[in-house]
C-alpha cells in the first residue's frame, strides 16, 4: 500500500557545508509530487534525503525528520537497506545492470530479498514488466543484455526493476532528462498510470513536465550565493502554475531567472 510521507525540520550537509537548510512537506499516497527549481538549489538532494541515499555520499549526513506513515526512517534502529527497498529510486540516465539480461536485471531485486522460485520470479518480472509499459516490446527477448535497449526501453527497464520489489514510494531523479521526446512522453504516461500504486516524487527541470503528471509541486531556490537550498512553496500544481503565493515561484515559471 502506498505510503504517506512526512519530512520536518530537515536539512542535509556535505560535510561541513549545508546543502538544503530546513525542509519540512508531505507527500500525499498515491499522488505525484513534482520538485522544481533552479540548478543547485538541492532538488536532488533533498530528494536523496528520502531513502537514505544521501548518507552513501561521501560525508553526507542528515539532520531532521523523514517519517513513512509513522516510522521514522532516520531511526536508530532502522535499516538503511529495508528503507530503500521500501522507497524506490530511478535515476537520471537510465542504470540497468550492463552484464545482466532483461529478464535478470528485473529480477535481481526479487533474488536479494530471497525470491529463488522460477515460477514465482516469472510471474513477477511478466508483471512488473507490463506494469512498466514494455513486455509486448521484450517478451521474446527477455535473456538478451538489457543494455542492449534503446535509452526509453532501458528507463523503463530501470522503473520495472524498481517496482518488481513492490515497493511503497518511487522517487525519480529528473528520469526524462537523457530522453527523446517520443520516450519522455512514454514515461510520462508511465508515471501517470504507476501513481494508483505508488506515491512518486520526481525531479524534473523541465516545468510543462511537472504541469503535466504532477498534483502538487514544490519549488526550491538557494537562499543566496553560497546559501544553501529552501523549499520556497509546496502546493497544488494548477495553483503553483496559476497563482503561486510567493513572487519568487512566479519569476522562476515565468522565465524572469533559473
Amino acid at each position: 500500500m502506498a505510503k504517506r510521507i512526512d519530512v520536518s525540520g530537515l536539512s542535509a550537509f556535505y560535510g561541513t557545508h549545508r546543502a538544503i537548510d530546513d525542509i519540512s512537506m508531505t507527500v500525499e499516497p498515491r499522488s505525484v509530487t513534482a520538485f522544481i527549481g533552479p540548478s543547485g538549489c538541492g532538488k536532488s538532494t533533498f530528494l536523496r534525503t528520502l531513502n537514505r541515499m544521501h548518507e552513501v555520499t561521501p560525508g553526507g549526513r542528515v539532520e531532521g525528520k523523514v517519517l513513512l506513515d509513522d516510522e521514522n526512517l532516520y531511526a536508530s534502529n532502522v535499516d538503511p537497506v529495508t528503507v530503500r527497498r521500501t522507497v524506490g529510486m530511478v535515476f537520471q540516465r537510465p542504470n540497468p545492470f550492463p552484464t545482466m539480461s532483461i529478464y535478470d536485471n528485473v529480477a535481481a531485486g526479487l533474488k536479494l530479498n530471497g525470491v529463488r522460485k522460477k515460477g514465482e520470479l516469472d510471474t513477477i518480472v511478466e508483471k512488473s514488466l507490463k506494469g512498466a509499459n514494455l513486455w509486448n516490446e521484450v517478451k521474446d527477448r527477455l535473456n538478451r543484455p538489457g543494455s542492449g535497449l534503446s535509452g526509453g526501453q532501458q528507463q523503463r527497464l530501470c522503473i520495472a526493476r524498481a517496482i518488481a520489489v513492490e515497493p511503497q514510494v518511487l522517487l525519480m531523479d529528473e528520469p526524462c532528462s537523457a530522453l527523446d521526446p517520443i520516450s519522455t512522453l512514454a514515461i510520462e504516461d508511465l508515471i501517470g498510470e504507476l501513481k494508483s500504486r505508488f506515491t512518486i516524487v520526481i525531479v524534473t527541470h523541465n516545468m510543462q513536465q511537472a504541469a503535466r503528471v504532477s498534483d502538487r509541486t514544490a519549488f526550491f531556490n538557494l537562499a543566496g550565493v553560497g546559501q544553501p537550498g529552501k523549499l520556497i512553496e509546496i502546493d497544488e500544481t494548477e495553483r503553483i502554475f496559476s497563482n503561486p503565493s510567493v513572487q519568487a515561484t512566479e519569476d522562476y515559471i515565468s522565465g524572469r531567472f533559473g
